[in-house]
């Protein structure tokens, strides 16, 4: 059959469309270009909306992947192969809350800042025992008799005889102090600052002191070398006047008898 100039043409061109359509499902260029404002070749974004890279302009748009599932398809996706469940941003990296350097994925503390494995701040080192002043000197008496012993770090809940988280800590090591003490009988003796009427802060160092007592006991200190005595605020080490001198008047010592 005799073909006119402009058939041989059309039929030039259903043969590159067909070649053009075996490619269709394979990437035959990288569109990336660092030097352009969008990152890809110029041009890529309106092409990429009426085909793929592959195909021809009138086939059937590409349809977006987002491989990792957060969200963020893969084009704009600057952070591929986010765990999935992660909260991303806009550019499909995960989010950083306190900003610490932890992603909220992998932060146990996501809202507080903290420079650790786990992003939670670091526990707080156990208070030390550290022994009142030694009084001043007397005749010697006819037994060693040691100096009071002021529990720091045992605190307890707001207006209560309950013990806080750490307490213990401390009474452990006190309980080790008794031990060397050997049969030298203790008062333990429980005060409070002047906050609240008189009557109330007897009655409540009073508790304290009774639950002191107990604990010591529970860890094998002998119940009969132990008395529990409270004084309420009669008899303060600092100012009441200030939260730091109220904290300290708030305490409970162990006092060897004679």
């Amino acid at each position: 059959m005799h073909m006119t100039p402009f058939l041989k043409s059309l039929a030039a061109a259903g043969l590159m469309l067909g070649a053009f359509n075996v490619q269709a499902e394979s990437r035959f260029y990288d569109p990336a270009n660092s030097a352009s404002p969008t990152g890809k070749t110029v041009g890529y974004e309106l092409y990429r909306t009426i085909g793929c890279p592959g195909r021809e302009l009138l086939a059937t748009p590409c349809k977006p992947t987002d491989s990792d599932g957060d969200g963020v398809y893969d084009d704009r996706d600057k952070c591929p192969g986010t765990p999935a469940g992660r909260k991303v941003n806009a550019d499909g990296c995960e989010i950083d809350s306190d900003g610490d350097g932890i992603v909220d994925g992998a932060d146990a503390c996501p809202d507080v800042p903290a420079k650790t494995a786990n992003g939670c701040p670091a526990p707080a080192p156990a208070p030390v025992v550290m022994p009142a002043p030694a009084p001043a000197p007397v005749a010697a008496p006819s037994a060693f008799v040691p100096p009071p012993l002021v529990l720091g770090g045992v605190t307890f809940d707001n207006d209560q005889a309950t013990l806080r988280p750490g307490a213990t800590v401390v009474l452990d090591q006190a309980v080790a102090v008794l031990q060397q003490w050997g049969n030298v009988k203790v008062e333990v003796a429980g005060h409070t600052d002047s906050l609240s009427d008189e009557a109330h802060n007897m009655k409540l160092s009073q508790r304290r002191a009774e639950t002191v007592r107990d604990y010591l006991v529970s860890r094998g200190i002998a119940a009969d070398r132990l008395t529990a005595q409270g004084y309420g605020e009669s008899r303060p080490v600092a100012d009441n006047a200030t939260e730091a001198g109220r904290a300290q008047n708030r305490r409970v010592e162990l006092v060897p008898q004679r």
